[in-house]
């Protein structure tokens, strides 16, 4: 059977394209030769479950080792009820065993432990003292419990840890989506836990790090032997702009490339081809990114997205642990020089949609009412219709809206967002506490059957209480940014936020202004 980028489980190297496990973890063998227990925490499917499922076999070929991958998952459903949800991971343990290890490496029957208070500390003793070798688990999926029972499973392996390697498993890993300091508060935040931690045994915390540019060529160059369907090295580049190197985000805009825009082998994969796929890949909601924007309803997810979104300061009051929750989810990352922003060009595109997507309800399907007969977009056009929008129905929607801060400009490109979709692409730029967003406009059209893109650069600012007009700095801003994207002009949408006390009335506040740069670009301004 063909192997085939993988978007949905574990990979299995029969089956798909995938990378050595152990090159993005080399801290890990390490850790388990010198009998560490540690936590591994990255963003869901970013490549954990297949990384250390492939570790487990690896350790257990060498003949020094007992290894095995389980699954705390299962007992999810048992949070109030720790002896249950142990058993459930006991009886998960004793299965995979099963599966994976020859008969002389396998635990005792469960049964062993069934009248058991303490039934996966009880019993991880007794196969770590029947076993030959040297025992190494990790267990998946740990943040998946809550309550007591997460704090019960987590009591035993502590309870444990001291009587290893002759009575408990010789090295033990951790893991799932966020990081041990995030146990506490899956627990209900417990005061009974007597510790700030409740895994304070650990060695290491430890991050599986995205693919590289050129992890995510030598992945994608597994299709063109394979297959003989090659990419280009623009494809690649932008692959990896795109998505940043997160695993499932690379494998799913190669998948939506060969099977699903360039399925014949013999035409090669362009960056026009790997742009086409990011688009099918956000309009096909698929389950990746809506388990990620779900989390965007959660109170100490907006916190610390809503700044991000509306180009503003992350309040001092925001607890340390948020940022970190939202950076372990995946949604943001640390980025010199930049400091906090979405994680991904992918992730920018996809955040907003699903933000705005109530008020894109509202708006008309565009029949191309603003395409010029040559084929260009009628930008003076579109920014009257977005003007009319505005007018008629925006007023509700800013009050109703959740990220109320960003309410205009989440409206904004809502509008675009429908207007264009299909035809062309909106590229968004976010920077932290530059109270600014900016927005990239690509156009695809032909001349004499050549392609040519149409670009327009939009800067949107916003006017709070007690902050000065933000004409100057936005046209500063705007200046750069038509720098960087070698355009003579562009536009500047002011949305007044100021309290009714300050602020013009609503009915007065859209209008057309003129401005010019310093160097003498003119720019058209929009006032809402």
């Amino acid at each position: 059977m063909p192997r085939f980028f993988n978007t949905a489980g574990s990979c299995r190297a029969e089956l798909h394209y995938m990378l050595p496990a152990a090159e993005r973890l080399p801290d890990v063998l390490a850790l388990v030769e010198s009998q560490a227990y540690f936590v591994l925490h990255a963003p869901r499917q970013s490549g954990k479950t297949t990384s250390m499922m492939a570790l487990a076999v690896q350790l257990t070929a060498t003949g020094r080792y007992a290894a095995l991958h389980a699954t705390c998952e299962v007992a999810a459903v048992e949070p109030h009820n720790p002896a249950a949800a142990s058993r459930i991971i006991v009886e998960n343990i004793q299965r995979r065993a099963g599966l994976a290890l020859p008969p002389q490496l396998q635990p005792p029957p469960r049964a062993a432990v069934a009248s058991s208070d303490s039934p996966l500390e009880d019993y991880l003793s007794q196969w770590t003292e029947s076993c030959p070798l040297p025992v190494v688990l990790f267990l998946d999926e740990i943040d998946g419990m809550q309550d007591e029972a997460l704090i019960s499973v987590l009591r035993q392996l502590r309870s444990g840890y001291e009587t290893r390697p002759h009575r408990f498993p010789h090295s033990l890993g951790i893991y799932g989506m966020r990081d041990v300091r995030d146990y506490k508060m899956a627990s209900g935040g417990s005061p009974n836990l007597r510790t700030s931690s409740p895994f304070n045994i650990k060695a290491e915390s430890l991050s599986l790090r995205s693919f590289t540019a050129a992890e995510v060529a030598t992945l994608y160059l597994q299709h063109t032997e394979d297959t003989g369907q090659s990419f280009t090295p623009g494809a690649l580049a932008l692959a990896f702009e795109l998505t940043r190197g997160q695993p499932w985000l690379v494998n799913a805009l190669a998948r939506q490339s060969v099977e699903k825009l360039v399925p014949d082998r013999a035409q090669t994969i362009t960056a026009d081809t790997i742009d086409k796929a990011k688009e099918l890949l956000i309009q096909s909601r698929a389950t990746h990114l809506d388990s990620l924007t779900e989390r965007l309803r959660e109170d100490r997810v907006q916190r610390v997205m809503l700044p991000i979104v509306a180009g503003l300061d992350v309040d001092m009051s925001v607890p340390p642990d948020d940022i970190q929750y939202v950076q372990d989810l995946g949604l943001i990352d640390r980025k010199p020089l930049i400091g906090l922003d979405i994680a991904n060009p992918i992730y920018r595109e996809v955040i907003p949609r699903q933000l705005s997507w109530a008020a894109q309800q509202f708006i008309r399907q565009s029949d191309r009412p603003w395409q010029l007969a040559d084929g260009r977009i009628d930008i003076d056009g579109l920014m009257e219709g977005f003007l009319d929008f505005w007018r008629e129905g925006a007023e509700n929607m800013v009050r109703t809206q959740p990220y109320n801060e960003a309410a205009g400009q989440l409206i904004l490109q809502a509008f675009f967002q429908r207007v264009i979709n299909g035809g062309g692409y909106i590229d968004r730029e976010y920077a932290l506490g530059s109270k600014r967003l900016d927005l990239c406009i690509r156009w695809p059209y032909e001349v004499d059957g050549k392609r040519q893109v149409q670009r327009v650069a939009i800067e949107v600012k916003v006017w709070r209480t007690d902050e000065a007009d933000p004409l100057a700095a936005g046209l500063v801003q705007l200046e750069a940014y038509l720098g960087r994207l070698v355009l003579p002009t562009g536009f500047l949408v002011v949305f007044d936020r100021r309290a009714a006390a300050n602020a013009v009335p609503w009915a007065e506040r859209p209008r057309w202004d003129t401005a010019v740069t310093a160097s003498g670009r003119a720019i058209r301004v929009l006032r809402l």
